[in-house]
């Protein structure tokens, strides 16, 4: 899948380019969805704050609130843990924040505990893939409540304020369960059926190489189809949907491993079908007793990997928001400035999987947050007017930065910065001036001195993982070959070993584009990389083939070609 021609390594130092950095992307599909959640969650517990003349309680009904942002990717069954988990995740953050206000003062060591947690939120975030929006969120909340005084008495009754947020939160997210049940893993399937068109349309058109980006998102988007599907249950009422699906995940995995004999229109048509709550379209295949969806089974038996070994290749990547955020605090009261938490937050927001990408959302985020400031000086005046229409102004700019921000973080953040200033004027107004001066050089300060630890603390592992991704993906091409070689191999074991060949080479691929955009690392075996992902995907359409041309048992006749 690389589009690199073979090679013994990369360069150690890699240019950060600006281009394509602020550039728009098409909208999330369901970019409408997060939007009207995060209204529907804040709205209540904000209007009813006002109604009682207690706005300044908001910033911890916002911290449940908040959580509604979650999880809109992931089947009912599945959303309902996790929503539990972030909620549970947030008052925990929340706990933390609050009780070390109430113990000190001292605004370094409130930087030092706001950084820890920091560090802590994005290392179990990302190792849970949790998001998005990820650990910004939770490091917003509780960063911002360490510099809220506080008691030792009153946190009880914060703390069941955002639980209380928290639960209307869940209710929120769960809503659209009874409405349309299959929803996420319909538009997960629609969304690997798209993939695979693009790539089947694409391919023919030149060197087989020039559309390696577009066989890796196909790939990409299969896999987290499946990661849909299996968190459905295999049994019962809803296992009818899970395997007409399936069948439709496989066709998409079929045009990915023979793009010459697929029509693209058709696996469109299929995608589109899945819009709405229609009927599924039947794509002709063997019923899902016959081999093609054996060896779902053999994935559902697969058990992720423990918490602990999914944390340690994250070490890098927490270290450097530990002290980027500590860094970027630090600098902040050093200049003098009475919120140092949107340095650190700043700081928070940047870090992603490697170097290079950092660099592109801290070009967002300052952006971004710059003319989020100038947006604020526009909307002051008119949040000024009353409480009421502060309340207003919010809730608008909230449903703007879930609307906008799968464009580009940095239209996101144009909504979300002046959404924070006004938060900060819940208990009372204050001078729009200085908070437009102190959010500037905040930002500024955070974005500079976070990248700057990004820098300084190397992943140097990130080499070490291509060579592992690299081996795995060579055992699976093994392991997929052998069951070729056998004229009649267990039920369930090809289609089995072809699943974890495509897992494999996708794992390679996000593995490898990972590391690329690290810097001061040791050379990447380009070479080795290519030839695998060659190999792999050779053998991977051999087994497609091979499952295409098998004897429909479940029929007593042959399935359809390998044309979708």
């Amino acid at each position: 899948m690389s589009s690199a021609s073979p090679t013994s390594g990369t360069s150690p130092v890699r240019r950060l380019s600006l281009a394509g950095v602020l550039r728009l992307r098409r909208p999330s599909e369901i970019w409408f969805k997060p939007a009207l959640s995060s209204v529907a969650a804040v709205a209540p517990p904000n209007l009813l704050l006002l109604a009682l003349g207690r706005l300044d309680l908001a910033m911890y009904t916002m911290a449940g609130s908040l959580c509604a942002l979650y999880a809109h990717n992931r089947p009912y069954a599945a959303r309902a843990r996790t929503l539990a988990w972030v909620v549970l995740g947030m008052i925990g953050g929340l706990a933390v924040a609050l009780v070390t206000a109430s113990l000190t003062r001292d605004a370094v060591v409130l930087v030092t505990v706001g950084a820890l947690l920091a560090a802590v939120q994005k290392a179990l975030c990302d190792a849970t893939r949790v998001g998005p929006p990820g650990n910004v969120v939770l490091t917003f909340i509780s960063s911002a409540a360490l510099f809220v005084p506080q008691s030792l008495g009153q946190i009880p009754g914060h703390l069941a304020l955002a639980a209380a947020a928290g639960v209307w939160a869940w209710l929120v997210g769960m809503a659209p369960a009874p409405i349309r049940p299959h929803g996420p893993e319909r538009r997960a399937t629609a969304q690997a059926l798209n993939a695979a068109a693009a790539y089947a349309a694409a391919h023919g058109t030149g060197a087989d190489e020039d559309h390696a980006p577009a066989r890796a998102a196909g790939y990409a988007a299969v896999q987290a189809a499946w990661q849909t599907l299996l968190a459905l249950p295999a049994t019962g009422a809803r296992a009818t949907t899970r395997q007409a699906l399936e069948r439709l995940v496989v066709r998409a995995e079929v045009a990915l491993a023979a793009p010459a004999d697929t029509d693209p229109e058709r696996l469109r048509a299929w995608a589109h079908a899945l819009r709405g709550a229609g009927r599924i379209p039947r794509t002709g295949d063997a019923p899902a007793d016959t081999d093609e969806l054996l060896g779902v089974d053999a994935e559902l038996a697969a058990r992720p990997a423990p918490l602990w070994r999914r944390l340690g290749p994250l070490a890098p990547i927490a270290a450097r928001t530990a002290l980027g955020c500590a860094l970027a605090g630090y600098a902040s009261l050093a200049l003098g400035i009475g919120r140092p938490y949107w340095a650190l937050v700043t700081a928070a927001a940047l870090y992603q999987a490697n170097l290079t990408l950092t660099w592109s959302r801290a070009v967002q985020r300052v952006v971004g947050n710059l003319a989020g400031v100038l947006l604020f000086a526009a909307i002051a005046p008119l949040a000024h007017l009353g409480q009421a229409l502060l309340v207003l102004c919010c809730l608008a700019l909230n449903f703007g930065a879930e609307a906008l921000i799968t464009r580009n973080y940095w239209l996101g953040s144009v909504c979300v910065t002046p959404m924070a200033l006004l938060v900060t004027e819940f208990a009372g107004y204050q001078a729009t001036g200085d908070l437009m001066t102190e959010r500037a050089v905040d930002t500024v300060v955070g974005a500079l001195v976070g990248f700057l630890a990004a820098v300084v603390v190397t992943n140097r592992r990130a080499g070490n993982r291509v060579e592992q991704a690299v081996t795995a993906a060579d055992r699976a091409r093994e392991r997929a070959a052998r069951l070729l070689a056998e004229p009649a191999p267990a039920p369930g074991a090809l289609e089995a070993a072809r699943r974890g060949l495509a897992v494999a080479l996708t794992d390679l691929r996000a593995t490898a584009d990972g590391a690329a955009g690290e810097w001061w690392g040791r050379a990447l075996p380009q070479e080795r990389v290519v030839l695998a992902e060659r190999s792999g995907h050779r053998t991977l359409a051999e087994a497609v083939r091979r499952q295409a041309v098998r004897p429909d048992r479940g029929a007593g006749t042959r399935t359809e070609d390998v044309r979708p």
